[in-house]
């Protein structure tokens, strides 16, 4: 799968990481070791599994996975890390996984929040984080990733889904912001959240779309399939919930408007080894965008 899509820069999400990234270098060495050099590592700290020490899903219990700062069993799981082949100015990262969830101008706290859990949850349920890759010559292209948590396994009160919803605004409150990222930039992660189909609250993913700092590929798969009772194009979904939606786009990657984008895709094919391949390793599908600077 990874030697089929042969990117240069790669980001990863649902990998459990460790703190010296000890599994994240062992998969960069089986990787070079058929053939798929990415001498450039990056990851940060994430929130999933972080503990509170709250009962944050009010349940009567503390020290669950979802009494975390963001799901997960152990702190770690299930995030998100970068393999490239240019090299990653991680000195100059900037991460904004620690960002308060209440300090988001227009939150959509729930309801049920107390001011003790106000102080401590985070917005990024795993890593929110910008960082620049070195292109030949020394320009310098900006990388923001993210992954948001899915908007459903809560209650009435909406958490997660308000939640969902704020990951993603946080990007544009940063465009929009008196400090946006530098030009060129690639918006990149695993959103959880589709513009016209399935749960959420699709506001936050419409305005990314449509924003004037980017630039949406719609990168179709080739898989076939149909979806009649759905409103979105199935060709653009990154997805599938065979027991649930069916399928979804909820995988983005966003290039910054100067971008000349050349092709782009979702790695989805009807069928085949590599078909069987895809589906078994996740319900996420690989999305590539080539993308040539000005």
């Amino acid at each position: 799968m990874i030697r089929q899509l042969d990117a240069d820069i790669l980001l990863i999400t649902g990998i459990d990481l460790d703190t010296r990234l000890v599994g994240l270098n062992l998969l960069s060495e089986r990787l070079a070791a058929a053939g798929l050099t990415y001498a450039h590592r990056f990851a940060l700290p994430s929130n999933s599994g972080l503990p509170t020490g709250l009962d944050l899903d009010h349940n009567g219990r503390k020290g669950e996975a979802r009494d975390a700062i963001g799901y997960g069993r152990f702190q770690g799981q299930g995030g998100i890390a970068l393999l490239s082949r240019l090299p990653v100015e991680a000195q100059a990262a900037t991460d904004y996984t620690a960002a308060l969830w209440s300090d988001l101008p227009g939150a959509l706290l729930p309801p049920d929040m107390t001011a003790e859990e106000r102080a401590v949850q985070r917005l990024s349920s795993t890593s929110h984080w910008q960082v620049g890759v070195t292109l030949p010559g020394g320009r310098r292209l900006g990388l923001l990733a993210f992954a948001a948590t899915p908007p459903v396994f809560d209650g009435p009160e909406d958490r997660n889904g308000r939640r969902n919803h704020d990951e993603a605004a946080f990007w544009l409150h940063l465009l929009d912001g008196a400090e946006p990222p530098p030009l060129p930039f690639v918006l990149m992660g695993k959103v959880n959240l589709d513009p016209a189909d399935g749960d959420g609250r699709p506001e936050a993913i419409r305005a990314l779309l449509s924003h004037p700092a980017l630039q949406d590929p719609a990168p179709l798969g080739l898989h076939g399939r149909i979806e009649p009772a759905q409103k979105g194009d199935p060709a653009l979904d990154t997805a599938l919930y065979p027991e649930g939606p069916g399928g979804l786009r909820v995988d983005y990657v966003l290039p910054s408007a100067g971008l000349q984008v050349t092709a782009a895709g979702v790695m989805w094919p009807a069928d085949g080894p590599l078909a069987e391949t895809l589906a078994q390793a996740s319900r996420h599908y690989p999305v590539w965008v080539d993308i040539e600077l000005p």
